[in-house]
């Protein structure tokens, strides 16, 4: 080992005694597990974000109210369900997403699982910091480049402390977002009547989404990281200090966020709105024309968008540290300015595809994952380079979405992927057992 690889070794093992380990490569011991409040801000912190009600916005205008509502309702029940699964995997291992996968694709096979996830958390990370630039340049007339440039900074200064910068930042947004959002959504809904915004048809009186459609665009928001919650919930105590830590995002947060969205888009009914230009919570603040609302909309958005941002650049960090083999602040900084130079390319103009994208491609890993750890391998450990029957159903689960996403378009492409590639593996594994035993 070089001088300057030594040197960097101990800047690092400095840093991880000062701001405490990550435990990148290891299992959490149980010494450093966090309290319930502690990984529940940090989750709580991660859905309640002013994306979430443009998204639920998005629902509203293509699907009215109602339908949307019950999408909402339908789609955080069941991540809820998937994300409390892989959080107690990770609670009771203390294991990291990376590793999880390790023992299901094997300890070469994870990569293609680790790697498409962290590049997609990165690719949210990107998503968020433009989303933060643009709002930002259109209402206060600033450089859009300058503003992502220290939007990005700020968020990986935050990921670089770490879990506990995770929680900080929780302690923070969530409060400001339940104040201005249900100020926003309360003040919103008093230009009309409660009947009217249940009665909402959608963007000019028309639905334009399935329900299908809508229940992918809810489990599509967040399944990367619901996926890798085991980055979050391995700091966990106990289980039900893991389930309680999920319940506070899903259905809670999201559901809190993206009804504030929905509510203030129909009760505002505005013709052909634009959730992801001035037709949000935070353009309604500024709409206001009043000083202290507009400070506080500036300062919202910085903190509520940096508890996203940091939330995914962790776990883009988390699992590329894994990969090459390095430090999680380490891939932070390195991966954040990569996100920082594609957010300055207006990449989060492409939300929509990018949640299709999603829809398809990643549920398959965590329902193999759960159907491997609870009922066909308990306990299982890393014993081969590449196991075949994981990839094999992780194929199945996406062509089966692909299929859906052409020809039953009608049908929620999110949950068909998952559903198959569980099913899928299952199978694979029940068929291979009784062929080793009979061998």
């Amino acid at each position: 080992m070089s001088k300057l690889s030594k040197g960097a070794e101990a800047v690092e093992a400095d840093v991880d005694h000062v701001l405490g380990a990550e435990y990148e490569h290891s299992a959490v011991p149980l010494t450093a597990r966090r309290s319930m409040f502690s990984v529940t801000t940090v989750w709580i912190g991660f859905p309640m974000i002013i994306t979430g009600a443009m998204t639920g916005s998005l629902l509203v205008l293509g699907m009215g109210f109602s339908d949307a509502l019950t999408a909402m309702i339908i789609g955080n029940a069941i991540m809820f369900a998937y994300v409390g699964a892989l959080g107690v995997l990770g609670t009771r291992t203390g294991l990291n997403f990376s590793l999880l996968a390790s023992i299901v694709f094997g300890r070469k096979g994870y990569v293609l699982a680790s790697g498409l996830l962290s590049t997609l958390l990165l690719g949210w990370y990107a998503v968020q910091t433009g989303i933060t630039g643009a709002l930002i340049s259109t209402a206060y007339d600033l450089n859009y480049v300058v503003m992502t440039v220290i939007a990005g900074a700020l968020y990986i200064g935050i990921t670089f402390v770490g879990v506990r910068g995770l929680h900080a930042i929780g302690l923070v947004s969530v409060p400001l977002f339940v104040v201005l959002g249900l100020y926003v959504m309360f003040d919103a809904a008093s230009t009309t009547t409660w009947e009217a915004i249940a009665a909402y048809p959608g963007n000019n009186g028309v639905a334009t989404m399935s329900m299908g459609v809508g229940l992918t665009v809810v489990i599509a928001l967040f399944i990367d990281a619901g996926t890798v919650t085991a980055d979050f919930n391995r700091w966990a105590a106990d289980t039900k200090s893991s389930i309680v830590a999920t319940f506070s995002a899903f259905p809670f947060a999201n559901l809190v966020a993206m009804l504030v969205g929905g509510v203030t888009t129909a009760a505002l009914a505005v013709p052909d709105a634009n959730p992801f230009g001035a037709d949000n919570m935070f353009g309604y603040m500024n709409a206001k024309q009043l000083t202290f609302l507009s400070v506080l909309a500036f300062l919202f958005l910085y903190c509520n968008l940096g508890s996203v941002c940091a939330h995914c650049l962790y776990n883009a960090a988390t699992g590329w540290s894994r990969i090459v083999g390095s430090h999680m602040r380490l891939m932070a900084v390195v991966l954040g300015a990569i996100g920082i130079v594609v957010a300055a390319g207006n990449v989060w103009a492409f939300f929509i595809e990018w949640l299709s994208l999603l829809g398809i491609l990643v549920p398959p890993i965590g329902a193999i994952i759960i159907v491997d750890q609870f009922w066909t391998r308990r306990n299982a450990v890393i014993d081969r380079d590449w196991r075949g029957g994981a990839f094999l159903a992780w194929g199945i689960g996406s062509l089966v979405a692909f299929g859906v996403e052409f020809y039953a378009p009608q049908l929620s492409t999110a949950i068909c992927a998952g559903l198959a590639g569980g099913i899928a593996y299952a199978v694979i594994s029940f068929t291979a057992a009784p062929a080793k035993a009979s061998a």
